[in-house]
């Protein structure tokens, strides 16, 4: 039980230290002219992640996690912070882009074209896992993906619109966010 609530405690402060990290990196991105695209889909996306971390609470809290599930899920934390630091002050939670931007490619992007995203697939499916709870795995995997399929589409389109105009550099949380 002990190692259920530090585990779910660590997760939770993560991402409320991202938050705030996204909205500090949001405003010094709008001083620079960044605009957000799609922001429609970003409520639904926080609902889906504060769902899927409340019904761990909920349902969690007291199991016995399984320790080599809950070491692939912590082995995926310094990729997860390999692409914020890539990022740097450009890496938010939401789609910003400075018009005239060039696509960050160095850092986890000689890879992938998302790492975030492939780095949250497996942190969705990973951590219900750990304690067993398979149906939660795969109702938020699920879910989850429908979601990054309308975010990608709207990150692509923001990053072509932005990169076809003349301007400073890439301001996207998407690539990192």
């Amino acid at each position: 039980m002990r190692d259920a609530i530090l585990l779910l405690a660590f997760v939770t402060l993560q991402r409320l230290s991202e938050l705030w990290l996204s909205r500090r990196n949001e405003a010094r991105l709008k001083l620079r002219g960044a605009v957000e695209a799609g922001a429609n889909h970003y409520p639904l996306m926080v609902a889906l992640h504060v769902a899927w971390l409340g019904i761990l609470w909920l349902l969690a809290w007291n199991l016995e996690p399984n320790i080599l599930l809950v070491a692939a899920f912590l082995a995926l934390q310094p990729l997860r912070y390999w692409v914020i630091a890539t990022l740097g002050d450009r890496w938010t939670t939401r789609v910003f882009v400075i018009p005239g931007a060039s696509m960050v490619r160095h850092g986890p992007y000689r890879f992938f074209s998302h790492p975030n995203y492939l780095i949250v697939v497996l942190e969705v499916a990973l951590l219900p896992l750990a304690f067993g709870l398979i149906w939660v795995a795969v109702l938020f995997s699920v879910l989850n993906a429908g979601l990054l399929v309308w975010r990608i589409r709207i990150e692509q389109r923001a990053l072509a619109e932005a990169t076809a105009a003349p301007g400073p550099a890439l301001a996207n949380g998407g690539q990192g966010g």
